[in-house]
């Protein structure tokens, strides 16, 4: 195969990869939406998604795949500061406190424009003007989406935009150093959920945080595949090969479409139906992803 038919291989793939990472966010934050307002709280949420991710994990670090050097295992607790617990608990707070539809609107879409001005700023690279355009609709798209919910009656609140903006930046950051590590995709998903489960569980016990007795035996399975599952393991697997085939920019932008699928979602599972002011801002979100998607013009050499 030719250089240029793999480069196209890669690109179809990763745009593959990214399309599962979408499918999946977008849910969860349905999901959790639901999950943080009935019975369960914050820390069931989390315990659930690296508690079983951990544990579906657990043969990556210590199997036959070798084991890994003392700077893999440093990097991996940062990775689960970055994009472990710390971050779901975030996200999980934001979504109690706000509504799925604005979560799903903030923090995906803010990382990609957190991962561009992380760039600019920390290397000298500044984006090209139709990504810079892109990012742009993108603020442009989320501020109208913040309009429409003001306008249907909805009260935003500072706090909860506050917890899934850190959330945002922190999955920027990850991004970025995810794609220097030389980690496997595979091995940074088993890190981020080891050390959470290391971190997070002993507290969650200790100090009685538990509730999922007090949650219907359903409600607690489809959280548990959702969150340990799909979310621990498939989603980080997907995201870090999509970053990996197309790049942080690139793969970063694409997960701004998660408020697009997550509002379709909304609908028939929490009875969330956009105005017509959110459908025009998603429209806007599509086209600053379409943009931002792009991938960067390589000059030819004279």
């Amino acid at each position: 195969m030719t250089p240029q038919g793999r480069k196209l291989r890669d690109i179809l793939s990763g745009f593959a990869w990214a399309a599962v990472t979408v499918t999946i966010f977008a849910g969860w934050f349905v999901v959790t939406r639901f999950g943080v307002t009935h019975e369960l709280r914050v820390w069931d949420i989390t315990a659930l998604r690296f508690g079983v991710g951990a544990l579906i994990l657990l043969p990556v670090l210590f199997g036959r795949m070798g084991r890994l050097p003392t700077g893999a295992w440093i990097e991996g607790l940062l990775f689960s500061v970055l994009w472990g617990a710390p971050f779901v608990l975030l996200v999980a707070m934001g979504l109690q406190l706000t509504s799925a539809a604005q979560a799903s609107s903030v923090t995906p879409t803010m990382m990609p424009v957190f991962s561009g001005a992380i760039t600019w700023l920390a290397l000298r690279k500044p984006p090209e003007r139709g990504r810079l355009a892109g990012y742009t609709a993108i603020i442009v798209g989320l501020v109208g989406l913040t309009i429409g919910t003001l306008l249907s009656g909805g009260s935003p609140s500072p706090a909860g935009f506050a917890c899934l903006i850190l959330a945002s930046a922190m999955w920027a950051v990850y991004t970025l150093r995810f794609q220097r590590s030389g980690l496997a995709p595979i091995q940074a998903a088993a890190l981020i959920c080891f050390w959470s489960a290391v971190l997070f569980l002993p507290a969650y016990l200790l100090f009685d945080l538990v509730r999922l007795g007090s949650a219907p035996v359903r409600e607690v399975v489809v959280q548990t595949i959702y969150q340990g599952v799909l979310m621990s393991t498939v989603a980080i697997v997907t995201f870090n090969r999509a970053v990996s085939l197309l790049g942080s920019g690139a793969a970063t932008a694409i997960v701004a479409l998660v408020p697009v699928v997550a509002s379709l979602m909304a609908i028939p599972i929490l009875g969330e139906i956009p105005t017509p002011i959110e459908g025009v801002a998603i429209a806007v979100i599509v086209i600053g992803v379409t943009l931002a998607a792009r991938p960067s013009r390589v000059r030819a050499a004279p």
